[in-house]
């Protein structure tokens, strides 16, 4: 027997001081070749008596089954067995055995007795082991893995978890420190566990800490909970110290899930970009579990189309967000923006159809990439991009797009919960982007609707006044308003000028301005003073607000006060220079004079559209030509980032300069008031006041008496000659004589005509009589009745108008066009 060739298998798993020094090897064929000179003394021996004869002769009873199981697995065992003595008396022996293995690998056996029995004591042969057998049983059958260490912080001793969970046999283990072994380093953060060793050694505290491990067969790594208590002697002494690990990968694993889809719930979706949304799905992908992270949208999603699922190969895809560990994304071959398609059969073709996640390694794909794209073969491999991800976007039954995830940088492959969290983490950021696809899309009508509404930009030239305008949606989230404006001509050269803004947004407020804009042009039409028109339309929104309250059955489905709108509505005469203003719940206009000065006129405060029950008054100011009119919405002066007075005060710093170009006034307005988190609509109009010259007016007062028509003839026939307007002159003068005989036969004096020159000859007749004047056909045996008959034949537009001193009717002639210079 070679003893200097034989190193222990296994420590032993108990140890105690032997009796008088008694062992005995046995060979790998069971034959006695040692035994020291306590083993003679308790046996009764001579040593030639027992060398070379075969163990099993001087057993009294058979081993345990569990020893013999021990036995032929080599495992060290304890136990109680019962020996023949020399005499022929049995003897009962508690044993410790120890495998040794030679240069060969067979296995000897070094048997030392800890303890002798009486001969009555209980059979052997039960089957039942002793206590520190069993001890050593539950030690190496414990699942938990378990470590003993000395004083000096060495492993002296492991159960059969730890080996099995380690992947390292026990001698690798035993002899190394805390998180080491003879393989290398067993935890990631092996280094910080020296200090944590001390720490327990030394104030005998007991430290639970959470490493991660590598696990034989898991590429990923494993967590463990690794709890470390002290070993003490009775009198409280440290002499070691014991570590028990917890598999705690599975709840880990869980946790950072949750944590992630906890983060992405903060980070994705922070705007209604389609574009942004798609971002922030790629940047907190390769912040937490991706090394490379593409992001592409339907190209008709974009665009605001809806889009069929399963239909795969007449999908175009368009490159909207990218994301990598390393700077400026090398691994792309594609450019942000750019366009392209899956064939249905390709890997990611068969996500977008399936509708699910797939998970692949680079290799087996490797040879499709290469094929269908030479790009980004050679990307793959020159990145060592090992595993990647596929994972369609869908929200709604609707497919959005595709989301493709890579590694390089991180060693190990994706695994089923990386796909499982990708999944989640893309159709939450589907939803999202399914959600900003909805809002472009009611976003865009509603702004379709608005500008459909609005006056064209550039404004067209009016006689009275220079226009400038602008209108600016929200900037956040709250998405279009109702806010309007509007230029609307008037008889006589005069020109209304509305503002307004109706509670709420989205398309539901856009339809409602539409409809209150559309009411406003109509009761302009009928030449309506303002505060007459603000309560037609308050009557108007208390009928919309009823209908938007109730279902079809006339019930009530919600609170009243669901429609309203603020408006403010001038006048102004080029011929007078007046402006005659009424407001409801809107802010006060601002006026600024050729002479720098600006001020807000005081107006009436009327209440909002939509309550109904209150009047509204008028105001009238006289306006000096060359001033500037601003009417605006809230959303120009109300802002979080200051109060109103400091808004009002920028205003008046615009405007007090009030002949710099009205266009260059509205930048600036914007470029001061505003803000980059504007949350309201703004609509702004500026007006420059004109004034028509004197030599393009002519009015006289003529006596109600019918012999008058024909010096209104002559008088109109005068002026006409004078401005050069003889081809206009038989048809003027035949519209002013029926005008002024309709005044005369049906008014009361006093009677005026005014002539007005200014893009259209105006013929005006007014008179003290409130009774509007009617249009019909009169009949082969009437007299009279076909005045107004004439006049709207020869007049390119005519009407009446009531005035708090009667009423005016008017009629518009088209002039001939300038001669063009040769």
């Amino acid at each position: 027997m070679a003893n200097d060739a034989a190193v222990p298998d296994e420590p032993p798993p108990m140890r105690q001081a032997p009796v008088q020094d008694a062992g005995v090897v046995v060979d790998p064929r069971g034959v006695v070749a040692a035994l020291s000179r306590g083993a003679c003394r308790i046996l009764g021996y001579e040593p030639a008596e027992v060398l070379g004869r075969n163990a099993t002769e001087l057993l009294a009873a058979p081993l345990p089954v569990a020893v013999q199981r021990s036995c032929a697995e080599r495992e060290s065992w304890s136990g109680r067995v019962a020996v023949r003595h020399q005499r022929g008396n049995a003897l009962v022996l508690r044993l410790q055995a120890y495998p040794l293995r030679d240069t060969a690998g067979d296995a000897y056996w070094f048997l030392a007795a800890v303890g002798v029995e009486p001969s009555g004591s209980a059979p052997v042969n039960a089957g039942a082991p002793d206590a520190a057998l069993l001890k050593q049983w539950a030690l190496d059958q414990l699942p938990l893995p378990m470590a003993l260490y000395d004083r000096s912080g060495v492993r002296i001793e492991v159960n059969a978890a730890m080996t099995r969970a380690s992947g390292r046999p026990d001698h690798d283990l035993l002899g190394w420190p805390l998180g080491r072994s003879a393989s290398g380093e067993m935890f990631k953060d092996a280094q910080d566990l020296g200090e944590v060793m001390r720490r327990v050694l030394d104030t005998g505290e007991a430290v639970t800490t959470e490493l991660l491990g590598h696990g034989p067969g898991d590429a990923g790594g494993r967590v463990w909970l690794l709890s470390l208590y002290p070993v003490r002697d009775p009198a409280g002494r440290v002499h070691g110290m014991s570590a028990a690990a917890v598999d705690t990968t599975d709840q880990f694993r869980a946790r950072r899930r949750l944590t992630i889809l906890t983060e992405a719930g903060l980070r994705i979706g922070t705007t209604l970009d389609l574009g942004k949304t798609a971002d922030e799905l790629a940047e907190i992908s390769t912040d937490h579990f991706a090394d490379f992270v593409v992001v592409d949208l339907l190209d008709s999603v974009l665009r605001g189309e809806e889009t069929a699922a399963g239909r795969s190969n007449l999908l175009v895809l368009r490159r909207t967000a990218q994301r990598s560990v390393l700077a400026g994304c090398p691994e792309s071959v594609m450019p942000l923006g750019a366009t392209y398609s899956y064939p249905e059969d390709s890997p990611p073709g068969r996500a977008l159809a399936a509708g699910r996640g797939a998970l692949h390694r680079a290799r087996d794909i490797l040879q499709w990439w290469e094929e269908s794209s030479p790009e980004r073969g050679r990307s793959i491999r020159t990145h060592g991009i090992h595993s990647l991800m596929a994972v369609p976007l869908r929200a709604r039954g609707v497919t959005l797009g595709l989301a493709l995830f890579f590694r390089h940088r991180t060693s190990a492959p994706f695994e089923e919960d990386d796909l499982r969290l990708a999944e989640d983490l893309s159709t939450r950021a589907a939803v999202l982007v399914d959600n900003a696809r909805r809002y472009a899309q009611e976003r865009a009508t509603a702004l379709a609707l608005q500008r459909n509404i609005l006056p064209p930009h550039p404004a067209p030239h009016h006689p009275a006044v220079e226009v400038a305008s602008r209108y600016l949606p929200a900037r956040s989230g709250a998405g279009v308003g109702g806010d309007w404006f509007d230029v609307i001509p008037l008889s006589g050269a005069r020109v209304a000028l509305v503002v307004g803004d109706v509670v709420g947004h989205g398309i539901a407020a856009s339809a409602t301005m539409g409809r209150l804009c559309t009411a406003v042009r109509t009761l302009a039409d009928v030449d309506l003073a303002p505060d007459e028109l603000l309560t037609h339309l308050d009557d108007l929104v208390l009928r919309m607000d009823r209908e938007e309250t109730a279902d079809h059955h006339g019930h009530a489905t919600s609170a009243p006060g669901e429609v309203g709108a603020s408006c403010l509505y001038a006048v102004y005469d080029p011929v007078s220079c007046r402006c005659t203003l009424a407001r409801a719940g809107h802010p006060l206009p601002a006026l600024a004079t050729p002479d720098g000065a600006v001020r807000f006129l005081d107006l009436p405060s009327g209440p909002p559209l939509g309550l109904g029950g209150m009047p509204f008054e008028a105001a009238e100011f006289t306006i000096p030509e060359g001033s500037v009119l601003a009417l605006y919405t809230d959303g120009l002066v109300e802002s979080q980032a200051r109060d109103v007075d400091q808004a009002c005060d920028l205003l008046r710093a615009v405007l007090a300069d009030p002949r710099r170009p009205l266009e260059q006034m509205c930048d600036r307005m914007l470029r001061d008031l505003l803000s980059d988190a504007q949350t309201d609509d703004v609509a702004l109009l500026l007006t420059r006041t004109r004034a028509l010259s004197t030599d393009r007016v002519a009015s006289w007062e003529l006596p109600s008496d019918p012999s008058v028509v024909a010096l209104a003839r002559e008088l109109a026939g005068e002026r006409l000659a004078a401005w050069q307007l003889e081809d206009v002159a038989f048809t003027a003068e035949l519209v002013v004589s029926e005008l002024v005989t309709n005044a005369i036969r049906y008014g009361s004096p006093p009677i005026h005509l005014r002539l007005i020159r200014e893009g259209a000859l105006i013929c005006e007749v007014s008179d003290a009589s409130s009774t509007a004047p009617h249009l019909r056909r009169a009949r082969l045996s009437d007299e009279g009745g076909r005045g107004l008959l004439i006049v709207a034949q020869l007049a390119g537009r005519w009407g009446s108008r009531h005035t708090r001193s009667g009423k005016t009717i008017w009629a518009e002639l088209p002039l001939p066009p300038t001669p063009q210079a040769l």
